[in-house]
């Protein structure tokens, strides 16, 4: 990309123990190219910058929530300078099935958009980042990539493919449709289930939906999600890691639907 900073892309490849020999002989740099793109800084101070990957034709990596058989994504900043905070901004994802199994991700050119914190406004942020991804095909590959880039204070460019990226969000709560949410807790042997009942418009011929607990290391099963006219109902079990039923904080809860023609989500659902 012109006008850039420059930027340092180091990929580690892992396989998965039951990969055949002949699929650990590909070369992962014609799979997956990785950069940072610099961005601006925004008027409350905060830099908006974004992770840019180009896979190859057929290759997909996945969203933060990855589906029945993905790999989830995680980002690790430790190494930067300057740094208070960064919140990633995912765009829409697709829904895809891998080995029949439903997945959710990105195929082709994915731009993050990186929301940094600062910690002294208007100096430099040194941004360092290692993200452990999955990116898949005929065969899934865990990988490591490691970035640095200098995030200069100033207004900068307002990169096109950010501001795509960041225009392409889930409808917000009411604003996307959303009305009447209900959610209903009970617990199981190993957490909770999660009952969220809501009024949506139909967001495409086929939907697929997310319930997660923001902030926590719990695993969630895929909804069972069933619609009736403009009612739509998900159902998901929650699963901490000592597998028991833990106090739940309403407000960090995130429900996402994912349709053909549009996707919405919501944080947050009171009690039916």
């Amino acid at each position: 990309m012109s006008n850039c900073p420059p930027f340092i892309a180091l990929i580690v490849v892992g396989m998965f123990p039951a990969l055949s020999a002949d699929a650990q002989d590909f070369d992962v740099d014609q799979i997956v190219m990785a950069e940072i793109l610099p961005g601006w800084r925004a008027a409350d101070g905060t830099h908006i910058a974004a992770l840019h990957l180009t896979l190859a034709p057929g290759w997909k990596t996945y969203w933060r929530h990855p589906g029945e058989a993905g790999i989830p994504p995680e980002f690790n900043w430790q190494g930067s300078a300057n740094l208070a905070s960064v919140s990633v901004r995912w765009p829409v994802p697709e829904v895809f099935e891998i080995n029949d199994l439903r997945s959710i991700g990105y195929g082709g050119d994915l731009v993050l958009p990186l929301e940094v914190t600062p910690s002294a406004p208007g100096q430099t942020v040194d941004l360092a980042l290692t993200a452990d991804l999955g990116i898949c095909k005929d065969i899934c590959v865990p990988l490591t990539l490691s970035l640095n880039a200098a995030l200069l204070p100033g207004p900068g460019t307002k990169d096109p493919a950010i501001r795509a990226a960041l225009a392409n969000q889930p409808g917000d709560g009411g604003d996307g449709g959303i009305s009447a949410l209900t959610c209903q807790v009970e617990p199981i042997a190993d957490g909770l289930r999660i009952t969220a009942q809501m009024t949506l418009p139909a967001t495409g011929a086929e939907e697929t939906g997310v319930i997660e607990l923001e902030g926590a290391a719990v695993w969630a099963s895929p909804p069972e999600l069933t619609r009736n006219g403009h009612t739509l109902r998900l159902a998901s079990d929650l699963v901490p890691p000592e597998g028991a039923p833990f106090l739940l904080d309403r407000s960090q809860l995130r429900i996402t639907v994912l349709g053909t023609d549009r996707a919405v989500e919501v944080r947050g659902c009171p009690a039916g």
